[in-house]
């Protein structure tokens, strides 16, 4: 996207919230609100966050082909998916690359909603549109959405205060849910690490949604959450971002998502480049800093001096300390190794630990 920046339908609670607002994927959005990120952070860990991810982007799939169109684009298997589950999968190029990764909605045996990475946005909906094929209708809705994420150990107590309807499964949604009024979808997924939902309404029910969701939040400590936090919670669940542990030049057998891709499948974009390329070369790694200093993403990871891959993500996180995921060539992901990190030029001592570094109790 080129030009201005778009807000989302919740920019003015932002800003009257005191959101510090910073450009993100097109949009400007809150980095971080006044408590600060730690601040945020421990409350989804302890208690319940708010976020605005309206940025995210939605995309309908109607027809009798629409499960064909999502089987021929996606590596996952979506045949077994049952109406009101849900289903992640990485999107492929035909050389085998990420071309993004997504999560699949199946609201009827002739309906899908796939929500796509802000970012990839109009180049993902681009690449559906050129491949689509047969009776299907594919739109891009993500202007008429407004996505609002409540994580934490809480969030579920606090739902129980506005509705009976509460998706029980992870990767369940409820479709027609009501609250004080206003419909929408409610979904047992996030991107924390952490158990939550989130909740799909018309962009013009946003406001009246987040005022709903701010003041039922009161008595559980709810704290409004932005992008920094998101990152390190995402981060110490070691939940992969695009852009980041994976891109176009990146395979899912080597970023560590093998589990979702289904070979035996009889056909999808990619399939047949990821059986050539055979066994990943590299692979996904965590690193927990045993030296002084925080990788960031993209310095060179050594071992004996010799360079064997780089960082894709790293801060200090709130729970778990200095830590960062690396791509490194795939002989050196076994844990408890030593490898070296490149920090201002100099080496730094890290050592290879299990993925992922925080998992909720």
């Amino acid at each position: 996207m080129t030009g201005s920046l778009s807000k989302t339908p919740l920019y003015n609670k932002h800003v009257y919230y005191g959101g510090k607002m910073v450009p993100f994927a097109g949009y400007e959005l809150p980095v971080q609100y006044n408590a600060g990120v730690m601040q945020e952070h421990r409350a989804v860990r302890e208690r319940v966050g708010m976020f605005d991810v309206s940025h995210m982007g939605e995309v309908l799939f109607r027809g009798p082909d629409a499960l064909a169109n999502i089987q021929h684009l996606l590596c996952n298997d979506f045949a077994t998916l049952q109406d009101g589950r849900v289903r992640y999968s990485p999107m492929l190029n035909p050389k085998g690359g990420v071309i993004d990764d997504v999560l699949v909605y199946r609201r009827a045996a002739d309906e899908y909603v796939m929500v796509v990475n802000a970012a990839n946005r109009h180049k993902d909906v681009k690449h559906i549109l050129e491949n689509q094929f047969g009776q299907v209708e594919i739109t891009d809705i993500s202007d008429t959405v407004c996505q609002i994420a409540l994580q934490g150990p809480l969030a579920e107590k606090m739902m129980e205060t506005l509705t009976d309807q509460i998706p029980q499964k992870y990767y369940s949604f409820l479709d027609s849910v009501r609250i004080s009024g206003i419909r929408c979808i409610l979904s047992r997924t996030g991107y924390t690490g952490e158990d939550g939902f989130e909740i799909y309404v018309r962009a013009q029910d946003g406001e009246a949604m987040f005022d709903l969701l701010y003041d039922a939040g009161k008595p559980f400590q709810l704290q409004l959450c932005g992008l920094g936090c998101r990152d390190t919670l995402r981060l110490e669940a070691a939940m992969p971002l695009y852009g980041h542990e994976m891109d176009d030049t990146v395979s899912p057998l080597e970023t560590g998502l093998g589990r979702f891709v289904k070979l035996d499948k009889s056909e999808f974009i990619g399939r047949q480049a990821l059986i050539d390329a055979g066994e990943p070369q590299r692979a996904r790694i965590g690193l927990r800093m045993i030296g002084r200093g925080i990788a960031r993403e993209h310095y060179p990871v050594l071992c004996e001096g010799k360079e064997i891959g780089f960082t894709t993500s790293g801060t200090h996180c709130p729970t778990v300390g200095p830590v960062a995921m690396a791509l490194v060539q795939s002989a050196y992901q076994e844990p408890g190794k030593t490898l070296q990190v490149i920090i201002r030029g100099k080496p730094v001592d890290a050592e290879v630990v299990s993925l992922p570094f925080y998992k909720r109790s």
